[in-house]
């Protein structure tokens, strides 16, 4: 699903990342731990193609068995589009739409007709539970609402991956167990890979693999 090989990533003169090795099978949860400023937003950010790594001769991204070192920029705006699925720490909702345009956003991008893009909108909403707040806009949903819209919004194109970056770390404990609740439960009813970025360790526990980050560096 996932296979990454002698990783680099550079800002100016400082070595972000420095030879990531890293191997995930679909269906796997993954967190990625770490102090702030050890690379997993980096990491996550290359894995998500939102940023390129420095192309070594070993270097080596195989995305669901694509590799992405040889796409144009928009087959990668293509395949993040389709294949990756975001959620971000704050959630990222556009505060003009309601829940279910900020749900359909990424299905319009892909060009999915309304009705088809609404329709698997309100399925992932009555999924997830907050099929009643479809209507809302974010400034009235709570901060666990927020979030879940989000999660919907990342699985609208039925994505290979989730790339997860601190998605609980602006939540309450409740909605935090939720949360990863959540992914436990979209992993085994869908088989989703997660690939989550977070400082809560006890949280972390719960994935199958918990990789840490140190100085750029998987331990």
């Amino acid at each position: 699903m996932i296979l990454a090989k002698n990783i680099h990533k550079f800002y100016e003169n400082n070595h972000i990342l420095k030879g990531i090795d890293l191997n995930v099978s679909k269906g796997e949860i993954i967190s990625l731990v770490g102090a702030s400023g050890a690379g997993k937003t980096t990491l996550l950010q290359i894995l998500g193609t939102i940023d390129s790594y420095k192309n070594e001769e070993n270097s080596t991204l195989l995305l669901n068995n694509h590799d992405v070192s040889i796409m144009s920029d928009d087959e990668l705006a293509n395949f993040r589009n389709q294949e990756i699925g975001f959620v971000f720490q704050f959630h990222q909702l556009l505060p003009e739409f309601t829940a279910i345009e900020n749900i359909c956003i990424p299905a319009f991008i892909n060009k999915t007709p309304k009705i088809i893009a609404e329709t698997k909108a309100k399925e992932l909403m009555d999924y997830l539970g907050i099929i009643k707040k479809n209507n809302n806009k974010p400034n009235e949903l709570s901060g666990g609402e927020k979030q879940r819209v989000a999660v919907a919004r990342s699985l609208i194109n039925e994505p290979s991956i989730i790339l997860a970056d601190e998605p609980s770390g602006n939540l309450d404990t409740s909605s935090s167990n939720n949360l990863h609740k959540l992914f436990l439960d979209l992993r085994k009813d869908f088989n989703y890979t997660f690939i989550i970025a977070t400082h809560d360790l006890k949280l972390a526990k719960k994935s199958d693999r918990v990789l840490e980050i140190i100085d750029g560096k998987i331990k």
